[in-house]
């Protein structure tokens, strides 16, 4: 499987693919970082994200990268990654399908952000995700990334969320750029 850049990802180009995930166990307080240590068992459920079709328009070169990759055309996974107000490269979307997960898909799609990242300049990638997403944050940690925040409320407007969910904010730092 390939990793490409590309300008868009039409909805309909992500077909059948399945990014939910079965929740097991939720992060609990206090989230002082650098790592997620504290979790707690939940009755098991599954959660399926909306994805949002507005974080793959018309990506702006110069401020935004989106990466795919596909098998038999089908999309497995992608990233999309920009440039935010702080001179952090922020990911807008992350997400592997089921069927590719714990194979290295993840890992590849990280590094492509991680190298765009580079390539603006940037020497900090920061992320963004929920206290049910246990197998992610695990990731991200692997990954080398640094718990950095928590915001209780960032969810409580959306009707959707039947539970309450506090959003985990993750760093990584690529160290200096080589010139």
């Amino acid at each position: 499987m390939q990793i490409e850049r590309v300008q868009n990802i039409s909805p309909e180009s992500l077909g059948k693919a399945d990014f939910s995930f079965d929740v097991e166990e939720e992060a609990v307080p206090p989230f002082d970082g650098p790592a997620l240590t504290n979790v707690a068992p939940v009755e098991r459920y599954t959660k399926r994200y909306r994805v949002d079709p507005e974080i793959f328009d018309a990506q702006d070169d110069s401020r935004s990268m989106i990466a795919v990759a596909r098998e038999g055309g089908q999309v497995a996974g992608y990233i999309v990654a920009s440039r935010a107000w702080n001179n952090c490269a922020q990911i807008d979307g992350f997400a592997v399908d089921r069927a590719y997960r714990r194979q290295g898909l993840g890992r590849q799609l990280m590094d492509e952000a991680v190298c765009w990242t580079r390539e603006q300049g940037l020497r900090v990638v920061r992320l963004e995700t929920q206290t049910n997403n246990i197998p992610a944050c695990r990731f991200y940690g692997r990954y080398g990334f640094k718990l950095g925040g928590f915001d209780r409320h960032l969810y409580d407007e959306i009707p959707v969320h039947p539970r309450r969910e506090t959003a985990l904010f993750w760093y990584f730092s690529i160290g200096e750029i080589e010139k």
